[in-house]
């Protein structure tokens, strides 16, 4: 019996996929998920074969009908309709324009966080859909995808047009994976803008250290500003890792704290759902100072989820320019002598020259991604806990030495070891 749209409309799916025949070789398949497809089996050069006709609700009953008897015509004029639709979609490929690709490529990427994702996206529309996104992909050649390179090198945004040339030749790799074109003629801008120096963290050299040390101590900042920079100094995690964290992280008793991949996000702050960078746990042992630290800060803000709270609000964290604001509090330039970021360099020259610790070690501490993709996959388990125990409380023990005279890490190292 032929099917009725109301028949189809209020089928409801089962425990087992459900096929409704319509006739002329039409049927429907009902998924136990609730989705409805619209099928015509046929046999073509002594094969059975099936062509999709659509999807329910989208083809109406009435429009898969009218495929079935089109696709039927096709066979009766010795004509395979899915080869033919094959063909349509190699010929129509060309056709499609550079922004459809790069919307594609864009939804293709499920490993990119949703503000990366909405990174991606927002330089795509602004700086590259204006100029080429109507461009049929298959006309596009090199000169013309150096149009918004050149546009953004010449506004001295060498940064941007670097991740622009990136952006589109991974498009295009993209296309040329899909067979939507044959060659990629991104290739070929390698070289064609400047690329943008990196900007390196100012840090305070090793020698300066009592200097530091001397401000910390004279700084008359808020409680929860003084231990967020002492903590930083410390612990030279990442801004975003500290001021995003929560008292259910830490285990005072065991003196660790654990960054997750990533945290619960909270309504009205932005990036919250930040942790670690590298998106795993990321393991902090608190050396005896910082642990005392965290029992002090505790006493503030024990009884609230974040451990960093705002002055506007308990559910708010401090904010980001919190430690380079006492820093700048305390005298320094923080472009161009010492900012919070630089704690991690200042930590990790130590360590490195104090001679004392593995390279794997102080990576770990540091949080840093292994480059070597094989190296990684032999050590990606291993975390030097006990070491890098050891190591945290050799670099706070040696602050504390550095407030009476600077101390190189490699005789700080000796005659700790003593």
């Amino acid at each position: 019996m032929a099917l009725t749209e109301l028949k189809v409309r209020n089928t409801k799916p089962s425990d087992k996929p459900v096929k409704m025949t319509d006739g002329n070789g039409m049927h429907l398949l009902i998924t136990t998920s609730g989705s409805k497809y619209w099928r015509f089996q046929y046999r073509f050069a002594g094969k059975q074969k099936i062509l999709a006709l659509g999807v329910y609700p989208e083809v109406s009953l009435s429009e898969a009908r009218r495929r079935r008897d089109e696709a039927r015509q096709l066979v009766a004029n010795h004509v395979d309709p899915s080869e033919k639709r094959k063909a349509e979609k190699i010929e129509n490929k060309g056709l499609l324009t550079f922004e459809q690709v790069a919307r594609q490529w864009h939804t293709s990427n499920r490993t990119w966080s949703d503000s990366h994702r909405t990174t991606v996206l927002n330089s795509l529309v602004t700086h590259l859909f204006p100029v080429i996104g109507k461009r049929y992909l298959s006309d596009l050649k090199t000169r013309d995808l150096l149009v918004p390179l050149k546009k953004a090198e010449a506004s001295g945004h060498n940064e941007l047009a670097s991740r622009l040339q990136q952006r589109i030749t991974a498009v295009m790799r993209y296309a040329v994976h899909n067979a939507l074109i044959e060659q990629n003629p991104a290739n070929d801008l390698a070289g064609a803008v400047v690329s943008a120096k990196s900007v390196h963290r100012p840090a305070l050299s090793l020698e300066r250290l009592p200097e530091l040390m001397n401000r910390l101590e004279a700084y008359k900042g808020r409680g929860i500003t003084q231990i967020a920079v002492q903590l930083t100094l410390l612990t030279f995690v990442r801004s975003s890792e500290l001021r995003f964290a929560r008292w259910s992280e830490v285990d005072l008793k065991n003196s660790l704290w654990t960054i997750p991949g990533k945290r619960q996000p909270m309504k009205g702050v932005k990036y919250s759902a930040r942790g670690a960078k590298m998106k795993t746990p990321h393991l902090v042992p608190l050396s005896s100072q910082a642990k005392a630290l965290m029992e002090e800060l505790h006493t503030i803000s024990g009884n609230k989820e974040l451990m960093f709270i705002g002055f506007t609000g308990d559910d708010k964290p401090i904010s980001e320019n919190t430690v380079n604001k006492a820093l700048r509090a305390m005298g320094y330039d923080t472009k161009a002598e010492v900012c919070g970021h630089g704690f991690r360099t200042m930590a990790c020259s130590a360590l490195i020259e104090s001679g004392l610790w593995s390279r794997d070690a102080v990576e770990r501490q540091m949080s840093h991604q292994e480059r070597n993709s094989v190296r990684a996959a032999y050590i990606h388990k291993a975390e030097h806990l006990e070491e890098r125990k050891l190591m945290l409380q050799w670099w706070a023990d040696y602050l504390e030495a550095c407030k009476e005279e600077a101390q190189t890490p490699f005789s700080f190292s000796i005659q700790h070891s003593e």
